[in-house]
This record gives structure tokens, sequence and C-alpha cells, in this order.
């Protein structure tokens, strides 16, 4: 049975997207990283309405995650489908999330970035470049998405209005270590925190740390500290997260690659050895060692 979108009514596909940390100390907005930990969106065309299962809601829990036409996925669904003028006449939704929300690991970004990927399957296309412009669209900024989309590591920059990324291989060396705490944070409220201006001895240190992040996160991994240190936001935002705040300290000052994933609250060390120092307490936080995803969303015909 064909709908009157010309949808046949029972297709249906599976979409497999990476979580993400972004920044990676001083590349605010510009640096984003996909990490081995995935949400995955079964989706069927049915004959009409909506209808949506939360499955696994990671962290977050289901009571806040909607089941209606604002529920992120379907709203970057419709939104992909809508620049192909694609109608199908009814969705079926099951997630299943298993990136933990508000945290700080682009679980926003996974789920916009699994619902454009679903509206290209609907509509027959292939990923392109308009994909990443599709989902920074939603939240402003193109870090986070163009991890989840491409995998790796990502430079991301917007010019007159348009969101562009480069995925850049990382280095086979780096092994991320996440520690999760219960709080949650918003990316609003924590960017709310953030100064209009900032010293211009800082924005330049910011600008050779980032350029020396993508040296350190490619070829020369004994740079990650250096290259990691942080004077544009970390330290503004503290007061939002400050367990979190001192554990990168803590982390650190026992020379890890330490820094906020995010907007926060968990916290990103970016180790060669997959294990932090025993010296340093993390009671309180969920400890993962998450590996790189190296290949963005996949989306298949089920």
């Amino acid at each position: 049975m064909t709908g009157s979108s010309g949808l046949p009514v029972g297709a249906s596909f599976r979409a497999v997207v990476p979580g993400s940390t972004a920044n990676l100390g001083p590349g605010f907005d510009a640096l984003g990283l996909a990490l081995a930990r995935h949400d995955v969106v079964e989706l069927q065309v049915i004959e009409d309405g909506l209808k949506i299962e939360v499955v696994d809601a990671g962290a977050g829990g289901v009571a806040d995650v909607p089941t209606d036409e604002t529920h992120l996925v379907v709203r970057a669904i419709r939104r992909a489908c809508a620049h192909f003028d694609v109608r199908p006449p009814g969705l079926h939704l099951r997630c299943f999330n298993k990136i933990p929300h508000a945290r700080g690991l682009g679980s926003s970004a996974a789920a916009v970035v699994s619902g454009v990927a679903l509206g290209y399957a609907l509509a027959g296309v292939a990923l392109d470049d308009e994909a990443l412009q599709l989902a920074a669209e939603f939240e402003g900024h193109a870090d986070n998405a163009a991890a989840s989309l491409l995998g790796g590591l990502v430079v991301a920059w917007c010019e007159n209005g348009r969101f562009h990324a480069e995925r850049v291989e990382p280095g086979t060396k780096i092994r991320p270590v996440v520690a999760i705490p219960a709080l949650k944070s918003s990316t609003d409220a924590t960017r709310g925190l953030l100064p209009q201006h900032v010293p211009h001895a800082d924005a330049a240190h910011s600008a050779g740390r980032t350029a020396l992040s993508v040296l350190a996160m490619t070829t020369r991994p004994e740079l990650l500290l250096a290259a990691t240190e942080d004077r544009l936001h970390q330290e503004y935002r503290a007061s939002a997260y400050p367990a979190s705040a001192e554990l990168v300290r803590t982390l650190r000052a026992h020379g890890v690659a330490a820094t906020i994933s995010g907007a926060g609250p968990t916290v990103l060390a970016l180790t060669t050895t997959g294990i932090l120092p025993p010296e340093c307490d993390v009671e309180g936080f969920d400890v993962a060692e998450l590996g790189v995803d190296l290949t963005g969303v996949q989306v298949a015909a089920q």
C-alpha cells in the first residue's frame, strides 16, 4: 500500500547516531569529536498519525522526553522532508537512547542528526552538505552536529549564515574517558553565564591553543595537556557545575588533558591509556572509556 505522498506504507529505516563532545577545551563552537555511545532510531511509515515509543532515555529518564510533534527527532524529520517536499502519511518511531540527556555529550545534536538522516532516507537522497546546514540550524552551531554526522574529529565554522565543517582523522592513540555526573545542565543556561567581551590576551590564547588542539588530536598526543587549556568559557561557567570544574582542575594537575565536555557538566579526559589517575576522586561520577566513532550517522532500510 502506498500513502498519498507516494511513500509506501510499511517502509522502514534504522538510524544509528553517535554522541559527541565539543570544544575540547579552547575550541569553543569550533571543535567536535564523535564518541562511541549511540542512539538508535527506528522509523516506519504508517497510514496516518504519529506514534513515538521511547524505549530507553539513557540517563534522562522517559518522563522528560516528549512523544508528540515537539520531539526533536520528529522536528528534524519534518524539516528534512520539507526541504525535499516529501510528506509521509504517518510515522512510527522507536527511540533507543543511550546518550545521556543534558550532560554535554551531544544528545540534542544526535537527535537532530538522526532525524535529518531519516528525512533524507524517506526522500531517497544520500546525505550531502545541506544535511549539516539543516541539522546545525537547530542549535545555531555546528560542532556537535558535524561530529555526529561525519564521525571523527571535526572543525566547524559558520560563514554568511551557512554552516560548514571539515572532518579530520583523529590519532589512534587517543582514548577518551568521560566522567558523567547525575547533575544535568542546560546549554542555554550556561551560555548565559558567558561574558559579552573577553580580554584580547585570552582570545589570542584560545586561537593558538585551538590550532594546537588539531595537531595534538591528530599526530602529537603529547601536546594534549597544553592544547586543551582554556581561558574562553570554562571558568565563566564553573559555578553551574562546581564538582565538574574541580575534577577538571584536579585531573589537569595530575597531567591529564581534561576539559568540560560541551556545555557540561560531563568531564572529558583525553588520555592515551583509557584510565584516570587513582589519586583523583571521581565519587559521584559515572566514569567510562568511550571509543572515538569514526563513521558518523548510519542509516539503512529495514
